[in-house]
């Protein structure tokens, strides 16, 4: 077997630089190569499934500095998002934040509206996983939700089954 000459591997090298060259001007800009990290993932229900998902921003300047996120003013200021319910104090064992969408759902968008949920005195708390649920319990007068006024960028990561 013939080996190639010095001639024929800077063409072939030059020929695989033109291909990606050309590929990369139709394609993504240039972002780099990406690198492994690891990151803090959390869990939530969506129609009583769980979805894992991440935090990244949240408009609260108290919150980020707890979580160790980054603190945006910016997205507080974004209207007409999807809820998700945090219960604060009394709560069922396992219980979750709960998502009112998910990907797939034609609302759905990685900020979400920050909504608090409390049992009301003397009912006893049964696990919340879905946003329907919250609704029609809230109807019943056995919980009551608050708006926190805070936006979370949380993406979620995978969909459960």
């Amino acid at each position: 077997m013939r080996k190639p000459t010095l001639a024929a591997v800077a063409a072939l090298l030059a020929a695989a630089t033109a291909a990606i060259a050309a590929a990369s001007g139709s394609g993504l800009p240039n972002i780099g190569a990406s690198k492994m990290t690891r990151e803090p993932v959390y869990r939530g229900y969506y129609d009583k499934h769980v979805d894992t998902y991440m935090l990244t921003d949240v408009s609260s300047k108290a919150q980020a500095t707890a979580l160790h996120i980054n603190y945006s003013a910016a997205i507080g200021k974004v209207k007409g998002l999807p809820l998700q319910y945090f219960v604060k104090g009394r709560a069922a064992k396992g219980q979750l934040t709960v998502f009112g969408s998910e990907p797939g759902e034609s609302d759905y968008n990685p900020l979400w509206e920050e909504i608090w949920v409390t049992w009301k005195s003397g009912v006893k708390p049964v696990l919340l996983g879905r946003d329907d649920q919250i609704s029609t319990l809230m109807s019943k007068g056995k919980l009551k939700i608050k708006d926190a006024h805070i936006v979370l960028n949380a993406p979620i990561l995978t969909v459960g089954k």
